[in-house]
């Protein structure tokens, strides 16, 4: 558990290694929104691909060609990997959207708050 005493610690080395430069905080915080911007994106790309699955577009549409590029290498390597093939349900995009949450949670919220702390 992070108490007080260990954010400040790192506040403190943060502030040591990038003094008195809050050009870096605000790189930081815009590398977290152009972050969690791009995994928004992803997201809805996967949510159109689950709903296509459903429906029997037609595969030379554009949209949905593209759709499919988009998310092709993101869904093939867990299909590959992991056995989620439920009786006949796909279920990668919810691996995909469990790390998508992960990464937005974590790995976002971390760059905001190193951001925040350099201004």
């Amino acid at each position: 558990m992070w108490t007080t005493c260990h954010r400040s610690n790192i506040i403190r080395i943060v502030k040591e290694i990038f003094p008195a430069m809050p050009i870096f905080g605000y790189f930081f915080i815009a590398i977290a929104n152009v972050l969690e911007l791009v995994l928004n994106l992803v997201l809805f790309a996967i949510i159109a691909r689950a709903v296509l699955s459903w429906v029997s577009p037609d595969p030379y549409n554009p949209i949905v060609r593209f759709i499919h590029s988009i998310t092709e290498p993101i869904l093939y390597p867990i299909r590959r990997r992991l056995p989620l093939n439920f009786s006949g349900i796909d279920l990668s995009p919810i691996v995909v959207f469990l790390v998508i949450i992960f990464l937005k949670s974590f790995l976002g919220r971390s760059l905001e708050y190193i951001g925040r702390t350099m201004l």
